[in-house]
């Protein structure tokens, strides 16, 4: 690894830790994303940055030795030297020849299908899981032969509050790269200088999905594909529900 590698990984690791600290995070289930073997973990987009599963890479990073390999926005790779970090933390912006050598290696692949639309929407649309229909996914894991593990929480939706719909600007306004235009206030103010409120996350790992591994599944067949997409989506929203409650009581 390069010193700007070293540097870059470093810098995540610290960074993350330290808002592990600030949000009081932990895990819970994590036993099935320890298990030998490669796996797609489909997680829930928390507002705005998904910070909660950027968290779970640092966990997993002191487990397994290795970050997940995050499939980030296609924004990053205009940006200036962008390219280089993401390739030192291991994200890449599709499915290419990085990824499949990733999951040769047995490493796990993170995803988040809501992305933006997810992420930037306002303070009366919190933890409710909205994909459309966005089976990207499914396809990659489909291809790649990986079970989908379906990944939520509590605390992720409380972090900032939303004044707008972000992704719904940003494609009125024709931003390039699909990129939000979002409004959210936090603890000292707007976001992005504004620091997160100190609420506490928790982070639910659900069990291994694996209908569309069956043999003789037909990832030709767009229904075929839905109905596993309601069973992702309905897993993660599951998890969603019960992290909530269990945090309520």
């Amino acid at each position: 690894m390069t010193a700007k590698g070293s540097a870059a990984r470093s810098a995540w690791l610290t960074t993350f830790r330290l808002l592990q600290r600030y949000h009081r995070y932990e895990v819970v289930n994590l036993e099935p994303l320890l298990r030998p073997g490669a796996k797609l973990l489909v997680g829930y987009h928390g507002r705005p940055l998904a910070v909660d599963l950027c968290m779970l890479t640092v966990t997993l990073h002191e487990h397994l030795g290795y970050l997940p390999h995050g499939i980030a926005h296609g924004a990053f790779d205009a940006l200036p030297g962008m390219q280089r970090v993401m390739d030192d933390l291991g994200f890449v912006t599709g499915d290419g020849p990085r990824l499949a050598e990733a999951v040769a290696k047995g490493e796990h692949v993170l995803v988040q299908p809501g992305g933006t639309r997810e992420g930037c929407r306002d303070f009366r649309h919190r933890y409710r899981v909205d994909w459309g229909g966005r089976l990207g996914y499914l396809r990659l894991a489909v291809r790649h032969g990986l079970p989908i593990v379906p990944i939520a929480g509590h605390g992720m939706d409380d972090a900032y509050v939303g004044l707008n719909d972000g992704h719904a600007w940003g494609k009125r306004l024709r931003l390039p790269g699909r990129l939000p235009l979002w409004l959210g206030v936090g603890a000292t103010g707007l976001w992005p200088l504004s620091l997160p409120f100190p609420v506490k996350m928790t982070q639910w790992v659900g069990q291994p999905l694996t209908r569309h591994l069956e043999p003789g599944f037909d990832a030709a067949d767009r229904e075929a594909l839905l109905a596993v997409h309601r069973d992702v989506t309905g897993a993660v929203q599951g998890l969603l529900d019960a992290a909530r409650s269990q945090r309520i009581r």
